[in-house]
């Protein structure tokens, strides 16, 4: 028995907002973050998942359009769940591993020049102030799971 659902009951379901983003790191073992010209914070190359795209698509997309570097996207790393604060709606935050980028890679990096003013490279215990708590808790989350080769699920930014 094949079950069939009208386009009308798929129209009412709730759609929640999605984000995915990736961690590179150098050499040192510190994570590459870009500074947004158009909002006062850092944050990792990323974006929105758009429309009939995949977490993983959007984080190869926004890694390209970003930075420049067409590469392979790697493991998931962290996914956290945040429900709605007004202004912004419940969303699925995805963060994946970007590996380790060589001297020739960072040379190469391209910021997107109508997005991105800067970019650069920090150790944990230097990540900018200038950053949104729960992204800083989402990236040391991921940074924590790529050492360890897990992955972990965040709810509101809190281990679950």
């Amino acid at each position: 028995m094949t079950l069939s659902y009208s386009n009308e009951y798929y129209d009412s379901l709730p759609q929640k907002r999605m984000g995915a983003g990736c961690l590179f790191f150098n050499e040192k073992n510190e994570v590459l973050l870009v500074k947004p010209s158009y909002k006062p914070v850092w944050e990792i190359p990323g974006g929105v998942v758009e429309k009939n795209e995949s977490p993983k698509q959007c984080c190869q997309r926004e890694v390209l359009e970003e930075i420049g570097l067409n590469r392979t996207i790697g493991r998931l790393l962290v996914i956290d769940y945040n429900t709605e604060c007004r202004p912004k709606t419940e969303s699925l935050m995805f963060i994946f591993d970007g590996g380790v980028l060589e001297d020739s890679d960072i040379t190469a990096i391209q910021l997107s020049a109508d997005e991105l003013s800067e970019f650069g490279f920090f150790s944990q215990a230097a990540l900018p102030e200038a950053m949104t708590k729960s992204l800083k808790v989402r990236v040391l989350a991921a940074w924590q799971q790529y050492d360890c080769g897990q992955t972990v699920y965040l709810e509101d930014q809190m281990f679950v």
